[in-house]
């Protein structure tokens, strides 16, 4: 394996109730691209792992929201921390940012989405080129991310265009699962059909979960067309979780980031990925999600 940059324990707000039963994984950023002369990372954390256990784990592979065009790899640190201690290998990933101005060489057809969705191709394939290093199973990996990084996220393991020519060969980007947080799907992408997730949607997508609030603009104008496909195509591994009364990106704020990890969890679980029951503890306060039928 190449480009091991540093070991870090990156600063990540995490309950002070959860924090004191847990013990800090192994966090290692790698490189997992350069492009000239900018080095697009993946933030890695590993499990305490079991002595003398050498058998690969599910690996989870996380994009951030920001518009595509802003954000950091810290949103999804939370996640990668606790899942880390659950027993899976957790990356959370730096890719291309497309600001809003026209990219000056795209097409007027083109879409500035298309950047992020190369880098993140990129970011899948290096994570199952080194997954026996990485210690995780290539035919368990969990892609996900928030809002525009659902939408990258979504876009990068079904779309077959939009590749590096520099990638690994005989490496794709399928996953087998996603862990999605109120994704950015809109009508618009339709005049780029390489990021327009509904024309790339098939009959054999893979098990996920997703997350909005009631109250997201991006469920309405993007999201519930393309769960409404899914039904019609005979999908059947499409949960989807409404938390009532809440807006876009609840999910960054407590208690509904520990709402939604615990189904998350328990997702997994019934995947395979993950035994007994999640560490974290709901709400005194009795936040749930609602699901949709």
């Amino acid at each position: 394996m190449k480009n091991l940059i540093f070991i870090v324990w990156a600063a990540m707000v995490i309950p002070s109730a959860y924090a004191e039963r847990v013990t800090a994984p192994e966090v290692k950023t790698y490189v997992y691209k350069e492009t000239n002369g900018v080095s697009r990372e993946l933030e890695i954390y590993f499990p305490k792992t079991k002595q003398g256990s050498k058998k690969p784990v599910p690996g989870i592979i996380m994009f951030h929201g920001g518009g595509w065009g802003g954000g950091t790899r810290d949103q999804f640190r939370y996640l990668c921390h606790y899942f880390s201690t659950r027993g899976l290998v957790a990356a959370t990933v730096t890719y291309k940012l497309a600001p809003k101005a026209r990219i000056e060489e795209a097409k007027k057809t083109e879409s500035r989405k298309r950047v992020c969705i190369t880098d993140a191709k990129s970011a899948i394939r290096w994570y199952k080129q080194n997954a026996e290093e990485l210690g995780i199973d290539p035919r368990k990996i969990v892609a996900g991310g928030g809002s525009a990084g659902g939408h990258i996220s979504l876009l990068a393991t079904t779309t077959p265009g939009l590749n590096d020519p520099n990638d690994p060969k005989g490496y794709d980007t399928t996953v087998a699962a996603y862990l999605l947080f109120n994704p950015a799907l809109s009508a618009g992408d339709a005049k780029d059909p390489e990021v327009d997730f509904l024309q790339q949607l098939k009959a054999d997508f893979p098990p996920s979960i997703a997350f909005f609030g009631s109250e997201d603009n991006w469920m309405k104008k993007g999201w519930n067309s393309a769960y409404k496909k899914m039904k019609s195509l005979g999908v059947k591994s499409a949960d989807f979780r409404i938390a009532e009364g809440m807006g876009h990106g609840f999910f960054n704020r407590q208690p509904w980031a520990d709402v939604c990890l615990i189904e998350a969890d328990r997702f997994l679980k019934v995947l395979g990925y993950l035994e007994d029951e999640p560490t974290l503890a709901a709400p005194k306060t009795g936040e749930k999600l609602a699901k949709k039928h």
